[in-house]
């Protein structure tokens, strides 16, 4: 099953497949410590929340190191829209495509 990440206006943005993250056409652009989001970089970006990638303000939590290519598993197809939900949290999915 695809575990979609969606943007607050409740539009899927990407997904994820195992520690990796992926934009709708299956780009990778993210991996996962935990919670923690990393750029493939290794770089610390934000935290997923639920369904979505979010800012906590937790400071930069480091660099874990570049994991290599995931390769691309191909587009998911898209869910539509799951509609607008507010954690409280900025998104923060675009810091992963910067």
């Amino acid at each position: 099953m695809t575990e979609y990440i969606y943007d607050r206006r409740g539009s899927a943005v990407g997904f994820r497949k195992e520690r990796f993250i992926y934009t709708m056409q299956g780009k990778p652009v993210g991996q996962l410590n935990g919670d923690h989001v990393h750029k493939l970089s290794g770089s610390y970006v934000s935290e997923l929340h639920k369904d979505m990638v979010v800012d906590k303000h937790l400071g930069n939590l480091g660099n874990i190191g570049n994991p290599g290519n995931p390769g691309n598993p191909g587009s998911p197809g898209n869910p539509g829209n799951r509609g607008a939900i507010n954690y409280g949290y900025p998104d923060a999915f675009h810091k992963l495509l910067e």
